[in-house]
């Protein structure tokens, strides 16, 4: 083995200094080329839903045109929404055995379609159906039915000439979190059969005047047909993070529910606790004051209804309800309307009822119906969501058709839903994603340039991978591309969840370098948003191999002391005095 004196040593230390400044594997470099490319129609926003008869989720933009598509082996059951990030949450019918609306189960599924979260309720009599609500938390809200034996509702008080069938299907109300891949713990949840009354068998515990409490459901309300399957059909759930509420479409009362969540599920069971101190009984009722013996036929002002929500905050109406009216068996004529009430309640979620009346509004904030109405009539589904600028997107879910109209009662834009075939387009609601909301937005900092490097060497390098887009969103980016000489690798090579306060994540980057002599390779690095092919960048690469492919030593002084011709000095200096 050759031995090196300390003067060696220096002299190599000093080369590979001289190295360094030579040979920059990255230039920090803002300048490189970022494209955000617009299609016809997105201005708008994007709409999300599935068509009852097929199990394909579509992802549109206001032009018709399909963004993406999820495939499923399952139909929905019924409800779809967007998680954000490219994920959406999927109701799947996995029960055939009720009424309309039956589901089973809830699916999350990513973007590319793997299916994160698979979640089964349709044992023991319990099945979910129609409506979820995701909430921030990562929980989810389920509308499910429990079976009850006749018995059962003949011991709660109902009229045993009004049970047609061997079973009596009541509603509850859980909140899931998930605890795997296919399993979930249920942290809370509400059941209507803790909240009856009835005046028709004064033997049983919760005999009373139904008109003195219209905090409680009359089980024996309604007709002999609507208990045969289902006999409330709630159709949809919303939640009030403002109240730490939860808002029922009760479709067989012709009502809305509003329930206390602010409750433990022992709570729940009662009459006491939560925000309201009522326990779970309903907070607030409104659509059908016959439901609570208040009122005439006159009175009643929902028929068949869909989709009850809040309007979000920030939102012009933002506090109102605002329900879809389907208008089955509507007194006058069957036709639909978009119905926004101000409910009467206060700062803290209190409800006001004067004693021995309806609870409010009497009149309408604001309605939509069709000229003339009998025009739009939605028998059995159908939704509206406000938009932020004032208008209202309404999914005519019998006909397949969207539409939205302007606060005047303007349509001004339509789509008909020609999947899975134009016969069998019925959507249940769709879910509106407002353009730029909560979106990330990509960029990148950095260039990768090596020059002199060595045929068949590791070259190195990194960039700035950062999401500047809105406070609360959340990038996924990979590196989709790169160029086709060398070969490549990254760590990281994508990421997930990058919020715009992480700030930056450096990706470093190696290349094997061609096995070519004094040549020039060049292109890009191509990063893009997981949830939108649109959103990339694109990073410059350039590449120059040295002239020879095993330079010597004496071939790198030569031309080291040509460009630095100091460098002779110094080294005779320390050769002398080391």
């Amino acid at each position: 083995m050759k031995h090196f004196s300390k003067s060696h040593g220096i002299v190599l230390l000093i080369i590979v200094l001289f190295i360094g400044t030579c040979c920059t594997p990255l230039s920090c470099s803002t300048n490189l080329h970022k494209r955000i490319e617009q299609q016809d129609g997105m201005v708008n926003g994007q709409i999300l839903f599935s068509p009852l008869f097929g199990t394909v989720t579509y992802l549109i933009d206001s032009s018709g045109t399909v963004i993406h598509t999820w495939s499923s082996s399952y139909t929905p059951g019924a409800a779809t929404y967007w998680l954000g990030n490219g994920n959406i949450l999927r109701t799947i019918r996995t029960d055939f055995s009720h009424g309309s609306g039956e589901g089973g189960g809830v699916q999350k599924i990513q973007w590319d379609g793997t299916v994160d979260w698979d979640f089964r309720y349709d044992t023991k009599g319990n099945v979910t159906h129609h409506d979820i609500r995701p909430l921030s938390n990562g929980n989810v809200l389920m509308i499910a039915w429990e079976t009850k034996t006749p018995e059962e509702a003949i011991a709660a008080g109902r009229d045993p000439n009004n049970i047609p069938g061997p079973t009596f299907m009541s509603l509850h109300v859980i909140e899931v979190e998930p605890t795997g891949p296919t399993s979930g713990e249920i942290v809370w949840e509400w059941h209507a059969w803790d909240h009856l009354i009835q005046d028709y068998d004064s033997s049983k515990e919760n005999y009373g005047v139904v008109a003195d409490h219209p905090e409680l459901i009359d089980i024996n309300y309604g007709t002999f047909f609507m208990s045969s399957t289902d006999w409330l059909h709630a159709n949809s759930i919303d939640y009030n993070p403002e109240f730490d509420q939860i808002i029922l479409s009760v479709h067989n009362f012709n009502e809305i529910w509003v329930i206390d969540h602010s409750t433990t599920t022992e709570e729940a069971a009662s009459h006491s606790g939560g925000n309201s101190g009522k326990g779970g009984d309903l907070l607030y009722r409104w659509g059908n004051p016959q439901a609570y013996r208040e009122g005439i036929a006159g009175d009643q002002k929902l028929f068949g209804q869909h989709d009850a929500s809040w309007i979000k905050s920030g939102y012009p109406g933002a506090g109102d309800i605002l329900i879809f009216n389907n208008g089955l068996n509507r007194p006058g004529g069957q036709y639909s309307s978009i119905d926004e009430i101000t409910p009467p309640v206060d700062p803290n979620g209190i409800y006001y009822l004067k004693p021995g009346f309806a609870y409010g509004p009497e009149n309408l904030t604001w309605s939509y119906a069709a000229d003339p109405p009998t025009s739009f009539f939605s028998n059995f589904m159908g939704g509206a969501q406000r938009l932020m600028d004032g208008n209202t997107l309404i999914c005519d879910g019998d006909a397949g058709r969207f539409f939205e109209v302007t606060p005047e009662k303007e349509t001004v834009w339509q789509f008909i839903n020609p999947y899975p075939t134009s016969n069998m387009n019925q959507v249940f609601k769709i879910d509106y994603i407002p353009p730029f909301a909560s979106e990330p937005d990509l960029d990148c900092s950095g260039s990768l340039s090596w020059t002199n490097v060595e045929p068949g060497t590791i070259a190195n390098g990194h960039f700035q991978v950062q999401n500047i887009g809105a406070t609360d969103s959340a990038l996924n980016w990979k590196v989709e591309s790169f160029p086709d000489w060398g070969t490549w690798s990254f760590a990281p090579a994508s990421g997930e969840g990058l919020t715009p306060e992480e700030g930056q994540v450096t990706v470093q980057v190696s290349v094997v370098v061609p096995n070519e002599k004094n040549s020039e390779f060049d292109g890009y690095l191509r990063v893009v948003n997981q949830d939108n092919s649109t959103d990339f960048a694109l990073i410059p690469v350039n590449l120059k191999t040295s002239l020879n492919q095993e330079p010597s030593l004496q071939w790198f002084l030569k031309g080291l002391l040509q460009q630095f011709p100091n460098v002779f000095c110094i080294l005779r200096y320390l050769m002398r005095y080391v």
